[in-house]
């Protein structure tokens, strides 16, 4: 099967195949950047899956919107990327490969369980996966899923979401970094943590992350730096390991993206993102995430857009990992 013939749909009136991803932009079935639903996983190579769950949040609720919304968004997204001047639809199969099928939608015990086995399914079928949270207590049992030695790990936010048990949860939205240290599922001296803000309550959260050996860079650091520095300092903290990255939404500053559940101002742009993100462009990653996408709290749909944007982004990032690793 070649990629024009994968990426092709049979309209069942006519009979005629035709590309949907050509279409004009208010047509066709929401996917992930008008991407296939696959029915074979072992036919694709990055897998772009939604986790429709904010029962982690400790603020405003919402994110369970998330993946419906940035498949919408979503649609905006051409198949090339100039900046980058690469079309990852080209360089490997992608392919929309649902929601993660939670059977008990009030416990959040039982949904980390359920998106781990998920997983697991798609990294044995040696499938890159990019997700649109859901909340952020999603990306520990991805983690769990998807490691198979400590990654190191590029992680974009306004928290350090490295706090302990809160409120009778360990697996809240502001823990899976803190939960993927003790699980050995990241190597905490080849994390970066960008964008940290906000004031807190209690320290714990940036001493783990300080204590443990992140590297953390405030926002004041990163505007001090300059997003080419920050790229540089990622580099030197990664090197040649196995990434993952984490994209949360919040990690923006809140003109750009209202419509999330722990807004901090005095953040990230979305340019500044962007070039962010393109300068990892030959890191080896074998996985990433967007989260906390909360459209109710953005009746624009921009803060959809931003999530479809970076997901793009961060999609091209894993279309070249893919064809470096396979080379």
């Amino acid at each position: 099967m070649t990629d024009e013939d994968f990426y092709a749909k049979r309209n069942p009136v006519t009979g005629e195949f035709y590309d949907p991803r050509m279409q004009p932009r208010f047509t066709e079935l929401a996917t992930f950047m008008r991407a296939p639903v696959a029915d074979d996983v072992s036919a694709i190579d990055i897998g772009l899956i939604g986790v429709p769950t904010d029962l982690g949040v400790t603020n405003r609720a919402g994110a369970r919107h998330g993946p419906r919304e940035i498949r919408n968004a979503s649609s905006l997204m051409r198949t090339f990327n100039i900046e980058r001047n690469i079309n990852p639809f080209e360089l490997c199969r992608v392919a929309d490969l649902g929601d993660v099928p939670f059977d008990d939608w009030y416990n959040l015990d039982r949904q980390i369980e359920t998106i781990e086995h998920f997983y697991r399914k798609i990294s044995a079928a040696n499938v890159i996966p990019l997700s649109a949270g859901g909340d952020h207590s999603i990306t520990f049992p991805i983690l769990k899923a998807i490691a198979s030695e400590p990654l190191a790990l590029v992680h974009i936010d306004a928290h350090t979401d490295t706090w302990d048990e809160m409120w009778g949860s360990k697996f809240h939205h502001g823990a899976p970094f803190r939960r993927a240290v003790e699980a050995n599922l990241i190597d905490p001296t080849r994390t970066v943590q960008i964008g940290i803000r906000g004031g807190q309550n209690f320290a714990e959260g940036l001493e783990f992350s300080k204590n443990s050996g992140m590297r953390v860079i405030f926002i004041e650091e990163f505007s001090d730096l300059g997003v080419h520095e920050v790229i540089k300092e990622v580099r030197r903290i990664v090197g040649n390991h196995p990434v993952y990255l984490s994209f949360d939404v919040d990690g923006l500053d809140p003109v750009y993206a209202p419509g999330t559940g722990t807004p901090e101002v005095g953040g990230i742009t979305t340019l500044e993102a962007q070039r962010l993100l393109r300068g990892l462009h030959d890191l080896s990653f074998v996985g990433g995430d967007v989260v906390e996408v909360a459209p109710p709290f953005d009746p624009t749909g921009n803060t959809a857009l931003v999530g479809a944007t970076m997901m793009f982004e961060i999609l091209c990032l894993l279309a070249v990992a893919h064809c470096q690793l396979n080379a």
